[in-house]
């Protein structure tokens, strides 16, 4: 391992959202407990002016106008409460924001702010949306990439779009011991071996940093001879879990290197997601662990047999019912009289993306926002793969 001698360390922390961080914050969402007063959920980017103001103000308005009296007061906290938020709490660095706010009897609030953009949305309900924050987890989640040069290396950690953590590594000189305790000869072979060890070193470095923080994907950046000797050299291990290899100046900020980056991470992304429809369509050949469409995704998810839940980021699951004493939840096209499970009559409308993502995060079941896929779509836009087989056959799905 790496001594004081031979590599020198540095390392700094940035105060950004990172996806453990994320994970927290929507698990605590999707359990969070209804109260009788309506919850607010924004989702804003924030541009050069600031936020949406104009956005947020249209919607406000169109909101209120369908709330009776009772509702429209019990709203009047929170959105003043997420005003003053945007108004006097973003950071500078802040290009997507979102806020969740209730008042009433047990008042809640939670701003969450990201470095990358959001799609801009306002909406009332009795819980959160959460799907826009899982989608922003899918698709930025995190990755790790090494900057190297001759002489030195940087490992940033990068989470969410934004460099949260980064390392130094940095060969020491040994030119100013030429003439003075060395020749040039003895130099330059001290040089080739001290450059094999860093190399070495940076490597066990990368590999400390990685196996740590358990990520999955790797790119490496810098000059194009430094990057060639670590892509030579590195053990199959990290090797599987490299996905580009990117030119890159050593001086380059944290900045410039994850907008030069992001975009190939962003692609590796989908391209799993592509691999997890791929695998659903190939076990509903099989007639293997896999249901797809609305009504047998929604039963797997319920009965926490689905593994991983696959789902078209255009999926549009229609009309769904659920009743807010048990948490029963139906996907029909009209309004059942009362609850299936509990007969309680407290059943309202409820958005079946929200409900199946709400139930993924509740039963820490992953999940895979497809783009652009035409078998996916051709399924019904959504399906599991699951832990389990159903032991009532095709026809208890739905099917």
């Amino acid at each position: 391992m790496m001594g004081p001698q031979d590599v020198q360390l540095t390392g700094s922390v940035r105060r950004a959202m990172e996806i453990g961080e994320l994970q927290t914050h929507i698990r605590a969402l999707a359990t969070l407990e209804e109260t009788e007063a309506p919850l607010v959920t924004c989702y804003v980017t924030v541009g050069r002016s600031g936020p949406g103001a104009s956005f947020l103000e249209e919607r406000a308005r169109e909101i209120e106008l369908v709330l009776d009296d009772r509702e429209r007061a019990l709203l009047g906290e929170p959105f003043e409460r997420l005003r003053r938020y945007l108004r006097d709490e973003l950071q500078p660095t802040t290009r997507g924001v979102a806020v969740f706010a209730r008042g009433g009897e047990q008042p809640f609030f939670l701003g969450l702010q990201f470095e990358v953009p959001v799609l801009d949305r306002l909406s009332v309900g009795s819980t959160p949306d959460i799907y826009h924050l899982v989608e922003l987890k899918d698709t930025y989640h995190r990755y790790v990439v090494l900057i190297s040069t001759e002489e030195s290396a940087r490992i940033l950690e990068v989470n969410l779009g934004a460099a949260t953590r980064e390392v130094w590594a940095a060969r020491p000189d040994l030119r100013e011991r030429v003439g003075r305790e060395w020749t040039h000869e003895h130099y330059q072979d001290h040089r080739r071996e001290r450059g094999e060890r860093f190399l070495k070193e940076k490597i066990a470095l990368l590999e400390e940093l990685m196996s740590a923080g358990g990520h999955s994907h790797l790119i490496l950046a810098g000059t194009p001879r430094a990057t060639a000797r670590v892509r030579a050299a590195l053990p199959r291990r990290l090797l599987d879990r490299l996905i580009d290899v990117l030119p890159a100046p050593g001086r380059a900020t944290a900045a410039d290197v994850v907008s030069a980056t992001l975009s190939t991470f962003i692609e590796s992304e989908q391209r799993r997601s592509l691999d997890a429809v791929a695998e659903l369509a190939a076990s509903l050949r099989r007639s293997g662990l896999a249901v797809a469409g609305s009504q047998g995704t929604l039963v797997a998810l319920r009965r926490g047999q689905a593994d991983v839940l696959v789902m078209a980021r255009e999926y549009d699951g229609g009309p769904a019912w659920r009743c807010r004493s048990c948490d029963w939840v139906e996907a029909m096209s009209f309004r059942p009289s009362s609850c299936a499970e509990c007969a309680s009559s407290e059943v309202t409308r409820a958005d079946l993306r929200e409900v199946m993502v709400r139930l993924a995060e509740r039963g820490s079941i992953g999940v895979e926002i497809v783009h652009h896929s035409d078998v996916l779509n051709a399924l019904g836009g959504v399906g599991c793969l699951l832990r389990y087989a159903s032991r009532g056959g095709w026809e208890e799905w739905g099917g």
